[in-house]
């Protein structure tokens, strides 16, 4: 394993060389079209169980620090891997006498905080699944539809929040009598709420030692939620062998992790696999440090990030597109942010969406400004259900849309279907299924034991599959118009999107058995106000209806159609969306993700006029 190579040309600075595995995988195709990719360096052995590391880290940098969050004063408040260990245990013993397990597992619905993370980590140390839900099922939804479903479908014994207060009425309306509910602060109108504070005070358990040494690789860890295609979420099932498995992964593709203790400045969610499993993951079982951001990738939300940047150096930083849209113009104007960023930085990574090629140009120009190299941006290809690092870029042909290649311990499979290569895993860190949903766990493996995915990929360069594949959209979003043409969703969405930048957040594509294709346009409100300043912050439908913003878009959306070259990526016709998208209704994620046929069966009324004879004004016509 070395240092990645930097090529560089008069025009094109250098990379930071940085320690990396790159991914090598032999090739067999077989006459069907199927090909099949393995890895060439077999996965090195991986602990049994995630808090072997803990007890690693507490012994051998017993004083680092695990884990900081903003205190009440402004400062930070630290827990120590020594710390940790004894916490966790504690804990752990509390939990262990509830009875709890797999069939009454814990539920947290609260964000990322340390306390949080202390539940987690005695879970995990006693053996106990738990499952972190997204805050907004709470905080968010109206009608608790999800809550409600997630409650019934995990059967809980217990409820962690941290403050009872802010989620008294999700509580009050979705967890009975009948389960214990516990919180770091805050109280629940009639209801008995055990104090976090008791269970950190907890004897440790005289069996303790030889419960964790049970825990063994096929130990239900968590429970992951993700979107199902009834809009009801489902559990993917995250044991042991799984996480640990994909740690090594990580560390052995991510090699500089080895070269010095990672430091991670995050906001990521640990309700979604990319902040949970990866990221803490990473953090623990690297003996690094991970500093929690409250800030958010929008207004009013990235100054803290910015905050929390100006008095910690990332090693590696982690985000999703928006989030470096939204740091992109601190970094150019803080001289002193851009230094504090970059000073010690190996890698950033994205994931969730596609980087635009202008927010990445920028980035790489504002690290040559400062240390005179570009940072290599990585990325890949993975999901909640492979734990998820699946598959990985090398930094030298790192680049908007590209996935790379598996990573050790991974097979991937190559599937025809429709014109294109259906993607599908096989590996360690592949989840056996649904909890208590055995027809979803049926439908998502075929009849060699591989995980579909539901994406499509295409070989970067097609008489040379070493080197990588790209993103070719999702299966399941394709369909056919009106003539049988196909229409491949994702890459005419990431072709709308970055046309229209900055003004477009998403779009939905609509056409199925039309004679033409329209589109749905999610606004990027953030991007609307840098064309009209005079907008509201927040308010879709002022920026849907703004003469300016329609103005900028018909420019935009006149280069779209210029470069359409069939009825397959031609779209006639387009309106502003002007309410926000439901959450309860399964149209949005809480990270944002669309889903596409959600949005369709929810919005007939917008369908219908956007094929109306004769259109209303808010749709915006090719003529």
């Amino acid at each position: 394993m070395s240092a990645t190579p930097s090529p560089s040309t008069a025009s094109t600075p250098p990379l930071r060389p940085i320690s990396f595995g790159n991914p090598d995988v032999t090739v067999e195709r077989r006459d069907d079209g199927t090909i099949y990719l393995r890895p060439k360096l077999k996965l090195a052995d991986y602990p049994v169980r995630l808090t072997d590391r803990l007890h690693h880290w507490a012994q051998a940098e017993p004083n680092r620090v695990f884990m900081a969050e903003r205190a009440a004063g402004g400062g930070w408040r630290q827990i120590t891997y020594a710390q940790l260990r004894e916490t966790t245990r504690r804990i752990a013993s509390a939990l262990i006498a509830r009875g709890l397990s797999a069939e009454r597992p814990i539920v947290i619905l609260s964000g990322n905080s340390i306390d949080h993370a202390l539940i987690a980590l005695g879970a995990l140390y006693a053996g106990i699944p738990f499952c972190p839900v997204s805050p907004a099922y709470s905080l968010v939804s109206r009608d608790y539809g999800k809550l409600s479903f997630v409650i019934k479908l995990l059967t809980p014994g217990l409820v962690f929040v941290d403050d009872a207060d802010k989620f008294a009425d999700a509580l009050r309306a979705n967890v009975g009598p009948d389960v214990e509910i516990a919180a770091s602060r805050g109280a629940v109108p009639g209801r008995e709420v055990t104090r976090l504070a008791d269970l950190m005070a907890t004897q440790e358990d005289g069996g303790l030692d030889a419960i964790h040494a049970a825990v063994g690789p096929d130990t239900i860890a968590k429970f992951l939620l993700t979107s199902g295609s009834t809009g009801n979420p489902k559990a993917v099932i995250n044991t042991q062998r799984m996480i640990c498995a994909n740690q090594v992964m990580l560390r052995e593709t991510l090699a500089f992790l080895k070269d010095e203790p990672p430091v991670i400045v995050d906001w990521l969610p640990w309700n979604h696999t990319f902040g949970g499993n990866h990221n803490v993951g990473l953090t623990l079982f690297n003996g690094g440090s991970m500093y929690l951001d409250e800030g958010k990738p929008m207004p009013g939300g990235i100054e803290e990030t910015v905050r929390n940047l100006r008095e910690v150096s990332p090693t590696v930083y982690f985000n999703v597109p928006k989030g470096y849209e939204a740091l992109l113009p601190y970094l150019r104007d803080d001289a002193a942010l851009r230094a504090k960023f970059f000073h010690r930085l190996h890698a950033m990574f994205f994931s969730g969406a596609a980087l635009s090629p202008f927010i990445w140009n920028s980035l790489d120009a504002l690290a040559v400004q400062e240390k005179g190299y570009r940072v290599p941006m990585l990325t890949g290809l993975g999901a909640t259900e492979t734990s998820p690092f699946f598959m990985s870029v090398r930094p030298d042909t790192s680049r908007s849309g590209h996935v790379g290649l598996p990573v050790s311990g991974n097979d991937a499979k190559l599937v025809p279907n429709n014109g294109k290569l259906e993607v599908r895993a096989k590996g360690p860190n592949v989840t056996p299924g649904y909890w208590r949903q055995p027809e979803l766990t049926a439908k998502a493996f075929d009849e060699e034991g591989f995980y579909k995915f539901g994406d499509a990929l295409k070989p970067a360069n097609a008489s040379d599959l070493d080197a990588g594949f790209d993103f070719d959209g999702r299966i399941a979003e394709d369909f056919k118009l009106a003539s049988g043409t196909w229409v491949s969703v994702g890459p005419l969405r990431a072709r709308f999107v970055g046309t229209c930048a900055p003004l477009v957040r998403d779009v939905v594509i609509a056409g199925l058995n039309r004679d033409e294709l329209a589109a749905i346009v999610i606004l990027d409100l953030d991007g609307c106000r840098l064309i009209n300043p005079q907008l509201a912050a927040g308010d879709i439908a002022a920026a849907a209806n703004d003469p300016v913003v329609r103005a900028a878009f018909r420019e935009r959306f006149a280069r779209v159609l210029a470069s359409a070259t069939g009825s397959s990526n031609r779209i006639a016709r387009a309106i502003l969306l002007d309410t926000p998208l439901s959450i309860d209704r399964g149209e949005v994620t809480d990270k944002g993700s669309i889903n596409q046929r959600a949005v369709l069966e929810h919005r007939t009324d917008i369908i219908e006029a956007l094929y109306a004879p004769v259109p209303p004004a808010s749709v915006i016509t090719s003529v």
